[in-house]
């Protein structure tokens, strides 16, 4: 096989595990326990080739833990957590991630560790959260003053916040129902570590 061949060979491969990805997130959004053939069906390939990428179910959802990571990561930089005023950041990242999570529910639910219930997430999303709630701390905003105490905090109080009725009508839109969640969760969580609710009035 020719070094152009092996190039040919190895692009397709990675196309094809975007198709598979791709299509398992779209189908585990509405049903947690679709099977590696349904996804197959969903991403328009044969089940021997989602098997020839993933050996089994297991391998697929930690590949598309892996995907919603690199989605988290973009929303911390999104947010500027390093450099926007820690305030801001939080509240957006919060906006960011409600977004994804209101929406992906049911695929979110298939990646959680089984022995904990909780998402499993990669070290530089901890690392990235952990820094925010520095800043925070830095610029009296909170007094917890323990990254990993208010990023669990945090954790347990947007699980909190997502399974919550509607927050806002239906003809007031997604956007509307997105905000009153991450305004309800910021205020919440500020007040949990000893910060100023009142504080992050905009």
């Amino acid at each position: 096989m020719t070094a152009d061949t092996r190039k040919r060979v190895r692009a397709d491969a990675e196309r094809s595990s975007a198709r598979i990805l791709e299509a398992a997130e779209t189908l585990l959004a509405v049903d947690a326990n679709a099977t590696l053939e349904q996804i197959a069906d969903a991403a328009g390939l044969a089940r021997i080739t989602v098997h020839r990428r993933f050996s089994s179910r297991q391998a697929l959802l930690e590949a598309l833990n892996e995907r919603f990571n690199e989605r988290y990561l973009r929303a911390l930089e999104q947010a500027r957590v390093t450099t926007a005023p820690p305030l801001v950041a939080l509240h957006r990242l919060t906006e960011i991630i409600f977004d994804f999570r209101l929406s992906h529910r049911s695929a979110l639910a298939s990646v959680v560790d089984p022995k904990t219930g909780d998402a499993v997430l990669a070290k530089e999303v901890i690392d990235g959260v952990h820094l925010l709630f520095s800043r925070l701390r830095a610029a009296n905003a909170i007094t917890a003053d323990n990254p990993s105490w208010c990023r669990q905090v945090y954790g347990a109080l947007m699980c909190e916040v997502e399974r919550l009725p509607p927050l806002t009508r239906a003809e007031d839109g997604w956007g509307a129902e997105v905000g009153a969640r991450t305004d309800l969760l910021t205020r919440t969580v500020l007040g949990a570590l000893g910060g100023e609710a009142e504080a992050f009035r905009r």
